[in-house]
Formats: C-alpha cells, structure tokens, sequence
C-alpha cells in the first residue's frame, strides 16, 4: 500500500515562496512518474507540474512556467514543487500524484496513487 503525504502548505503574500513536498512510504518513487496538481472549489483538478519516471523530463502548465520546479530526490523518496513569486490565483488544494505504469500522465484518472492534499492560500 502506497501512502503519498503532503506537507509546506500555508498562507503567504502575493509574491512569497513555498516549498511543498511529497514523501512517499510503501513504494520507492524512482520508478513512478509524479505530479503536483491543484484544485479549487467547484473547478476541476488541474495539472500543475509533472516529471516522467526515466529520464525526468518536466512539464509545467502555463500559467506557473518560470515561477514554480518540480524536482525529485529519489534517495529520499520524495518529490517536491518549489513555488516562488505567488500569485493569489495559485490559491488551491494540492495534491501529489504517482503514476506506477507507461503511458499517459496528464488527467488525473492517469495516475494511481493520490495525497491527501494541502492547501496553498496567497493573500492579496
């Protein structure tokens, strides 16, 4: 049983940093794909930033390009997304993801294994 726990959310002011992290427990993460998504009330989860198993490749959507890194240390079991320049719209629930198998990584029905996500406020 894989378990994915979340932790460095919290509040901070527009232009602030976070650093989140993802520790995994029951399953090394160096073979999985992993992915931060977030999601808002009423909207549906959306992929933030994803880093593919082998040879890390990294993708982030648009609206955090150049403002948040996803990184993973596999000794530690642990992937993280370092968020810096906050903006108010980045406010959400985030979630950590793992993906066991080859294929697409993108919906959120792709991956199998889910955080209990953390929240993120950015205040104005």
């Amino acid at each position: 049983q894989v378990e994915l726990v979340e932790s460095g959310g919290g509040l901070v002011q527009a232009g602030g940093s976070l650093r989140l992290s993802c520790v995994a427990s029951g399953r090394t993460l160096s073979d999985s794909a992993m992915a931060w998504f977030r999601q808002v009330p009423g909207k549906e989860r959306e992929l933030v930033a994803r880093i593919r198993r082998n040879d890390g490749d990294i993708d982030y959507v648009a609206s955090v390009k150049g403002r948040f890194t996803i990184s993973r240390d596999n000794a530690k079991n642990t992937v993280y997304l370092q968020m810096d320049s906050l903006k108010p719209e980045d406010t959400a629930t985030y979630y950590c993801a793992a993906k066991y198998s080859t294929g697409r990584y993108y919906f959120p029905v792709d991956f199998d294994a889910w955080g209990q996500g953390i929240q993120v406020t950015v205040s104005s």
